[in-house]
């Protein structure tokens, strides 16, 4: 039995018990090594050459200025004509930036080196791509854990890792000091966050039921009795800084309630309470207010160098305007007039760009965005090209789709709470900017899909676990036939997975020089444009 689940003083069905008993094997030491694998392969392709290429590339033009600005004056700030800046993101995902430039230095566009790192002087570039890598890195972790707890398996949790910490698109926003790879983190942190909180909850009611308590007779609010649901409350944290990032994280949270609602009722049904609706509601929507709160704190925290400063952009609009401004309520109207003000901004965003791309292009690799362009150094060639492409591994991306309509069929034949999760987490990154797209064509870019790109790739893992390990049914001992029959098919399902991880890798490795910005000749660039003018 589980370690933390005392001896049964009670009988409790073997049914319930099997459907509360989450899978829980943290000391299991072969788990760690393969999670320890895998994250170092992550974090191989995301340090090794970091500073290449050189020079602030894309969005970094802007982001590693800003992480510098508010390391220096706690806003964001333009030195070139030494006012402050005025952007239209929260600052969380700048402050990370800006821990790599404290330890490695900054450098300006013009060369001048503003900052020596505290740690090590290096090459500048290593200073705002820093974070970006940790990042990376500790996604590919949370993902192997997380997925392993949903499946049930350590190969299953590795592969999922795996496919994360290969594909290219993940790969270069982690080698990149744009935002959009800490907003992937901190939704992923929270979902998985979320996921312990289930199964804390369900192992709770297990051990209550094996001293003897009867669902059928608790009170009018079905209350379990009092536990602080920490690992509800962290996620409530992560999700605030998640919106901390980039305002997009608020899609998910009606998805993130809804979560805590769905698997709470559904436990309770589980259990066999009378009223599981009511006592869902009753017993839960403190917690879900609290969620909010814990939020909402998180992220006015976040802004805490503009409200503690003097300095930044639209800091005393109100004392501006010659209006009063009173102490702590007039700094609070201040920001929300700011909020206002970038609110508007992102509406109006329809300014064309050469790598704008649609929704329903996302998918399908339909317009990636060159990070970087260069046909110069040396590659043995007398026409050489190197690029950082924002691709993602082909192999992965283009199995998005059939496994998103395979895990549709799938959830609903075994009414599987994990491929429910799964589809709505999927829905709520992607469904919002189709509304956007038809709605007022914002321009919009194909790393807007960066937090919904776990969830895919855990409709992919989900799949191969399908292929793998074909559902039983029956309760008891298959029979000798039986055993048979699925034993072959397990190993079937093996070598089919197994080819795929192994055709993904090696398309991972055909692209390498792409995600990283290696110089290569022209004629082996070319060959990697799979689809022409929409890859250039």
């Amino acid at each position: 039995m589980p370690s933390g689940i005392p001896a049964p003083k009670a009988a409790v069905p073997d049914g319930i018990r099997r459907r509360l008993l989450p899978f829980d094997a943290r000391r299991d030491p072969w788990s760690w090594a393969v999670t320890g694998f895998v994250v170092a392969v992550a974090a191989l392709v995301r340090f090794v050459n970091l500073a290449n290429p050189p020079g602030k590339i894309f969005d970094e033009t802007y982001y590693a200025k800003d992480a510098y600005g508010l390391l220096t004056k706690g806003v964001e700030w333009n030195y070139k004509d030494n006012v402050a800046s005025y952007v239209v993101h929260p600052p969380l995902g700048k402050w990370l930036i800006s821990i790599g430039e404290w330890m490695f230095g900054y450098q300006d566009a013009d060369g001048n080196v503003r900052a020596a790192g505290h740690l090590w002087t290096a090459a500048p570039e290593l200073g705002w791509r820093f974070s970006a890598a940790v990042a990376g890195t500790v996604s590919v972790l949370i993902m192997v854990r997380v997925a392993r707890r949903m499946f049930g398996s350590t190969v299953l949790g590795a592969a999922a890792g795996l496919l994360l910490a290969l594909d290219g698109f993940h790969l270069v926003l982690s080698r990149t000091a744009i935002l959009d790879i800490f907003l992937l983190l901190f939704i992923l942190a929270a979902f998985a966050a979320l996921v312990a909180d289930r199964d804390s909850r369900r192992r709770r009611w297990l051990a209550a039921m094996a001293d003897g308590l009867d669902p059928t007779r608790l009170g009018k609010a079905g209350r379990l009795g009092f536990a602080f649901p920490w690992w509800r409350l962290a996620a409530g944290a992560l999700f605030g800084c998640a919106v901390s990032v980039k305002w997009s994280a608020l899609f998910f949270l009606p998805a993130f309630l809804l979560l805590i609602a769905w698997w709470e009722y559904g436990t309770r049904r589980t259990v066999g309470a009378r009223h599981p609706l009511r006592d869902t509601f009753l017993d839960e929507f403190g917690w879900l207010v609290m969620f909010v709160v814990v939020a909402f704190a998180v992220y006015l925290a976040s802004w805490s160098g503009w409200l503690l400063t003097d300095d930044g952009y639209y800091r005393h609009w109100l004392a501006d305007s010659g209006r009063p401004e009173p102490p702590v309520i007039g700094a609070l109207h201040n920001l929300l007039h700011y909020h206002q003000e970038a609110f508007k901004f992102h509406e109006g965003l329809d300014t064309k760009h050469t790598y704008q791309s649609w929704p329903w292009q996302w998918l399908l690799l339909g317009r990636p965005v060159a990070f970087y362009w260069s046909n110069t150094g040396s590659c043995g060639a007398d026409s050489c090209a190197s690029e950082v492409l924002l691709l993602g591994t082909p192999v992965l991306w283009w199995s998005f789709l059939p496994a998103l309509a395979a895990l549709v069929w799938l959830g609903i034949a075994r009414r599987d709470w994990r491929a429910g999760a799964i589809l709505l987490m999927v829905f709520v990154g992607l469904a919002p900017w189709f509304y956007y797209a038809i709605d007022n064509g914002r321009t919009m870019f194909s790393f807007y899909t960066a937090p919904a790109l776990p969830f895919m790739i855990l409709a992919v893992v989900y799949v191969l676990g399908a292929i793998m390990y074909p559902a039983v049914s029956g309760s008891g001992p298959p029979s000798p036939d039986t055993a048979r029959r699925l034993a072959d098919r397990r190993l079937v399902g093996g070598v089919i997975a197994g080819a795929y991880l192994v055709l993904f890798v090696l398309c991972f490795a055909y692209f390498f020089k792409v995600f990283v910005g290696d110089v290569m000749p022209y004629a082996d660039w070319s060959h990697r444009m799979w689809l022409g003018s929409r890859w250039i």
